[in-house]
């Protein structure tokens, strides 16, 4: 296949010679994993410049958690929430912004506000969305999630789960060039309606959505799959989580989220060199 087309943020461009890391920030009381500890708006910056210091490449501003069993937010309160979150960051850091929302009201004004990119956990499945992003000329990340947050991981069930989740993209990516987004990303959606064998299934089979001629991205960090494997919790889970995004990336990830930047970048250092990146 040919390389990757950059993907442009405004002023800056994301290029795939070397693996990406979107480093994750959750401006949220309840997150899984780190929920209430940079919900403060100085935390919250200080934090992202840290992960910017560490080696990320984006910073993915999220205002609403997405764990199993979250509840869904008012537009109103996750843009009190990020929006003067990601006001600051634009001044103040000098990597992209990307705006982890499936909301778009929340978008257009975060988009408007200077962020870079839209990472929708829906998949562009709201057409005002695909509207937005495209009145905007903003990427996209677009993520293949079964059923909602709420209820996604009570009996998530497929017959043919990567020949379902490609499919998914092949109707979506349609769906948005259609609409005028020239700049889509993958996410597959680790943890987001799938149980741990779904997973696995998914981290070992990623060539198969090279095909479709987009970035890929990959987000295993702290994910409850590696609990299950490992018995630990999630504060202790960044040795599975370099496992999982070592995989990833030999598998054929351009980009990672995650939220142990630093060790990681490590790690995918290591692997770019063997694969000759």
């Amino acid at each position: 296949m040919s390389p990757l087309t950059p993907i442009t943020c405004k002023q800056h461009t994301l290029r795939f010679e070397k693996t990406l890391i979107m480093g994750i920030l959750n401006v949220t009381p309840d997150s899984f994993s780190d929920g209430g500890l940079f919900n403060n708006r100085d935390a919250a910056v200080a934090h992202a410049k840290k992960m910017v210091s560490d080696g990320a490449d984006l910073i993915d501003v999220g205002g609403e958690s997405s764990r199993p069993g979250s509840e869904p937010l008012s537009e109103k309160e996750e843009l009190a929430r990020i929006l003067p979150v990601v006001i600051r960051l634009v001044d103040e850091v000098s990597v992209p912004i990307s705006i982890d929302t499936y909301k778009p009201v929340v978008a257009d004004a975060c988009l408007k506000a200077g962020a870079h990119l839209i990472n929708d956990i829906t998949g562009l499945t709201n057409p005002k969305m695909r509207t937005i992003a495209a009145e905007n000329n903003a990427p996209v990340v677009m993520m293949h999630m079964q059923g909602t947050p709420k209820a996604m991981q009570q009996k998530p069930v497929y017959q043919d789960i990567i020949g379902e989740i490609k499919a998914f993209f092949q109707r979506q990516i349609i769906a948005a060039q259609k609409a005028g987004v020239r700049q889509i990303i993958i996410d597959p959606g680790i943890g987001f309606g799938k149980t741990v064998e779904h997973n696995l299934q998914i981290l070992k089979h990623l060539d198969a959505f090279k095909t479709l001629g987009c970035p890929l991205l990959v987000g295993p960090s702290r994910k409850s799959f590696i609990g299950t494997i490992t018995g630990l919790p999630v504060n202790e889970r960044l040795e599975g989580t370099i496992a999982a995004v070592t995989v990833a990336v030999m598998n054929g990830a351009q980009i990672v989220r995650i939220h142990d930047v630093k060790e990681c970048r490590r790690a995918i250092q290591v692997v770019d060199a063997i694969r000759g990146v």
